[in-house]
């Protein structure tokens, strides 16, 4: 899935948590033949070469997860949206720095954006693609998918304390490390230094973290900076935000909603944030604005 996952656990029998650990990346195995974008034989690729041209059957598993990727799209107002791969090509982060498009390259972009063009039919289980040149990716909700999986295989095999990462961006911790009943303890880096200060903690107990950060992927043109966190409606790089994290009980709900708040910003969210989340905000400008909002 393009990242690294990496499991920690503490117990008390070694053999135990091995198995435990090697049956957890076996599935997140299963899920990266299943879902990964960089694998030309996946579910996920497959996809996308042929539903502009037939609907394409795909497996239980994979329809109820961009069903679930559909209904984000509608709760957020269409921030969230998996066909935002045309877009991301178009402003060069697809495996690049980033560049600055026309106004007709971005246009001719938009046209393929927007989950409005994905028609899903749950009787026959296939997805189909209204124009050519359309693409769905699961970047923005496939880490959280898996570490949700990992956990769960983790809790089958009787491991009550252990923390599961999709490299920085997702987390969950499960149970409590020894001696702090707070839960994990995980740092958020300050966006304006993110290599040497920290802007806030959390502990996680049996709860998820994900962030999102438009310094991470930036570039500079004609006297702007432009992130990598793309507005789907607009086909331009969200603005007025430095980083958001999300805590919530499930990894793909926490990762899913980093997006939104991100571009709709602290008001829209105090008025369609779950009421199981928190949320922290980093706003461009002084860090006085920067903040949890529970």
């Amino acid at each position: 899935m393009g990242t690294t996952f990496s499991v920690v656990l503490h117990g008390e029998r070694r053999d135990r948590m091995e198995a435990a650990a090697n049956a957890a990346f076996d599935e997140l195995q299963r899920l990266n033949n299943l879902l990964s974008i960089y694998r030309p034989e996946s579910q996920w690729s497959r996809i996308n070469r042929s539903a502009a041209q037939s609907p394409a059957p795909v497996p239980a598993e994979v329809f109820r997860l961009i069903s679930r990727c559909v209904r984000y799209n509608r709760q957020s107002q269409g921030t969230f949206d998996i066909t935002v791969g045309p877009l991301m090509r178009a402003w060069g982060f697809w495996k690049g720095r980033g560049r600055l498009p026309g106004r007709e390259e971005i246009a001719a972009a938009l046209a393929k954006t927007g989950s409005r063009l994905m028609r899903l039919d749950k009787a026959s289980r296939t997805v189909g693609f209204d124009i050519q040149g359309m693409e769905i990716n699961p970047g923005g909700i496939g880490k959280g998918y898996a570490v949700d999986r990992m956990v769960k295989i983790l809790r089958r095999k009787g491991i009550g304390r252990a923390l599961v990462m999709a490299s920085s961006s997702t987390i969950y911790g499960l149970g409590t490390p020894p001696g702090e009943a707070r839960g994990w303890k995980v740092e958020i880096s300050n966006p304006t230094r993110p290599r040497r200060d920290v802007a806030t903690e959390v502990y996680l107990k049996d709860m998820s973290l994900s962030t999102s950060g438009g310094y991470a992927q930036r570039f500079q043109a004609g006297g702007r900076s432009y992130s990598h966190i793309m507005d789907p409606r607009t086909g331009y790089p969200a603005r007025g935000m430095l980083l958001v994290s999300v805590a919530a009980p499930r990894a793909i709900d926490s990762e899913a909603w980093t997006k939104p708040f991100f571009i709709h910003g602290r008001s829209w969210a105090a008025k369609h944030k779950p009421k199981q989340m928190q949320v922290f905000f980093c706003e461009e400008g002084p860090s006085e604005h920067w903040g949890w909002m529970t």
